[in-house]
């Protein structure tokens, strides 16, 4: 991977069609996402189950970009080494998870993967400002996680104050949570470049029709070019 600021769109593939996963997966891709993200849900630390290392490796043999994994788990530490042999290439991990977010992000790059720390809508993104030396992306959850859909909380102060604390470190700022042409300007303004897309993406389409895929994404993209 190399770093740019340049806008991302992360189709997760929490919207997609469970019994089709890899030929969604190429679809997506193909329809011009630059990353695909993977939400891993344990049902303890968030209200909801999805998927754990076995299935994110099977994904991995059909992503060809950037796999973004997004651990919505507690705790963390246990399952690094399964997610970096699974495949991820970006690991991250919340800083409500645990005690030691500074340990988690160490082993992260340590197992050889990018580590993210990831904000949920009620921590201040002072939380974070000593750990940008550690960090390769910051998530800041612009829902409460556990399910998709959900209805977007404007971050749009917590993603410029990020901005500024990161400064010209080649760190990420992700939000996750209500992407869609409306929001997506608001995030990408604030200084977010990775936005994570998930209803947006999928709606209306299918493998059988991705060009609604790009559409989606190129409608996406186009408003947070032009903010």
């Amino acid at each position: 991977m190399t770093f740019d600021r340049r806008i991302k769109i992360a189709p997760s593939i929490l919207s997609a069609d469970f019994a089709d996963f890899g030929r969604e997966i190429r679809a997506i891709e193909d329809q011009g996402a630059d990353w695909v993200h993977v939400d891993v849900m344990d049902g303890h630390f968030v209200p909801n189950l999805t998927f754990g290392p076995p299935a994110v490796a099977a994904f991995r043999k059909h992503v060809k970009t950037v796999m973004d994994v997004h651990l919505m788990i507690a705790p963390v530490d246990p399952y690094i080494d399964a997610y970096a042999k699974a495949g991820a290439d970006i690991l991250t991990a919340h800083i409500e998870a645990g005690p030691h977010i500074h340990r988690t992000l160490q082993a992260i790059r340590g197992a050889g993967m990018k580590a993210g720390v990831a904000l949920n809508p009620g921590t201040s993104a002072d939380a974070v400002e000593h750990l940008l030396d550690l960090t390769d992306l910051v998530c800041v959850m612009t829902v409460n996680p556990g399910f998709g859909g959900q209805k977007y909380i404007d971050m749009t102060a917590k993603v410029r104050r990020l901005r500024a604390m990161i400064g010209d470190r080649p760190v990420h700022i992700e939000i996750d949570g209500g992407m869609d042409p409306t929001t997506a300007p608001l995030m990408a303004a604030a200084g977010a470049d990775v936005l994570v897309a998930g209803s947006a993406v999928f709606k209306g389409g299918s493998v059988a029709a991705p060009e609604v895929y790009g559409a989606n994404i190129r409608a996406i993209r186009a408003a947070a070019e032009a903010a």
